[in-house]
C-alpha cells in the first residue's frame, strides 16, 4: 500500500513540473502557467518577482475579480470572513482583490502550491452560477452538520507526506465506533476538482497518526447530477463521494 501511495505522488509531482511553463514578464515579473484549470478550462497563472531577498507571488487579483464579474457578491461580513478565513488555512494575504504570498528561496515550492490551492479553494467555495442564490454550499453543509449535531472542528489544515499544506473543510473526531473523519464540500464537482481533493487526500492520509481515518466528500448536485465518472475516481482513491441530494444516507455515520 505505500509502495503504491509513493508511486501515486511520485507521478502527481512529475506531472506538475512537466505541465509548468515559465515566461519574462517586463523583466520584473515571471509568469508561471500551472497545469491547474480555473472553471472556464484555462490553466491557472500566477506571477512571481523579487521582494526583499525572497519572491512576492500573487495572482494579480485574477481570482476574486473573475468571480465579481460572473455576479458572484462576497462582500457581506460573513462571506469576508469565510474567505479570510479559508485565505489564512493556506497563509495567503488578501491585497485589495489580489490573493498573494511571501516565499523565500528554500520554501517557494511550498508557498506557491498554497497559492494555488487557495485559488482554487477560493474559487469553489463562492462561484454560484445562479447569482440570486443566497447561500454558499459550505454554509449548507455545516448548517446541516450544527442541525444533527454532529460535532466538528472547522477549515483544518494538514502537513502532509510531501511538506505540502492541504485544508479540510471539517475534522469530525473518532469516536468509540468511528475512525477519525476528514471532510470536504466541493461546490462545483469536476475532473480538476475531484483531481486536487484526490491527491491531498492521499499525501494526507500517509500523515495522519490515525492510520483508519476516512475522507468524505460532500459535492452539490442541486443543479445537475454528479457525474458517474467523478464518483467512481473519488472512490479509487479512498474518499467516500456524497450527492448532497443523498447526504442523509450518511449522517448516522457522522453523528456516532
Amino acid at each position: 500500500m505505500i509502495a503504491e501511495i509513493q508511486e501515486l505522488i511520485d507521478r502527481y509531482i512529475h506531472w506538475l513540473k512537466e505541465k509548468t511553463a515559465l515566461r519574462d514578464v517586463d523583466g520584473e515579473w515571471v509568469e508561471i502557467t500551472t497545469p491547474y484549470l480555473d472553471r472556464h478550462n484555462d490553466y491557472l497563472q500566477i506571477y512571481a518577482r523579487k521582494d526583499n531577498g525572497g519572491f512576492l507571488l500573487t495572482d494579480d487579483s485574477y481570482t476574486i475579480s473573475d468571480l465579481e464579474q460572473s455576479g458572484c457578491d462576497i462582500n457581506t461580513p460573513k462571506r469576508e470572513r469565510l474567505l479570510e478565513v479559508t485565505l489564512n488555512g493556506f497563509g495567503v494575504k488578501r491585497d485589495v482583490n489580489a490573493l498573494q504570498i511571501s516565499a523565500a528561496p528554500d520554501n517557494f515550492s511550498l508557498r506557491k502550491h498554497s497559492l494555488i490551492q487557495a485559488m482554487l479553494a477560493v474559487n469553489d467555495l463562492f462561484y454560484l452560477s445562479r447569482t440570486h442564490v443566497s447561500s454558499l454550499f459550505l454554509e449548507d453543509v455545516e448548517s446541516w452538520l450544527d442541525l444533527h449535531d454532529i460535532r466538528y472542528s472547522p477549515k483544518i489544515s494538514f502537513t502532509g507526506k510531501t511538506g505540502f499544506t492541504h485544508q479540510f473543510d471539517f475534522l469530525i473526531p473518532k469516536s468509540k465506533t468511528m475512525p477519525e473523519r476528514i471532510v470536504k464540500a466541493i461546490n462545483s464537482p469536476s475532473r480538476q476538482t475531484v483531481q486536487n481533493l484526490a491527491f491531498t487526500w492521499v499525501d494526507t492520509k500517509e500523515a495522519r497518526p490515525s492510520p483508519d481515518a476516512r475522507a468524505i466528500a460532500f459535492l452539490n448536485d442541486s443543479e445537475k447530477p454528479v457525474p458517474g465518472e467523478i464518483l467512481d475516481a473519488l472512490k479509487r482513491y479512498q474518499v467516500t463521494p456524497v450527492p448532497w441530494s443523498e447526504k442523509e444516507n450518511i449522517r448516522e455515520q457522522l453523528v456516532a
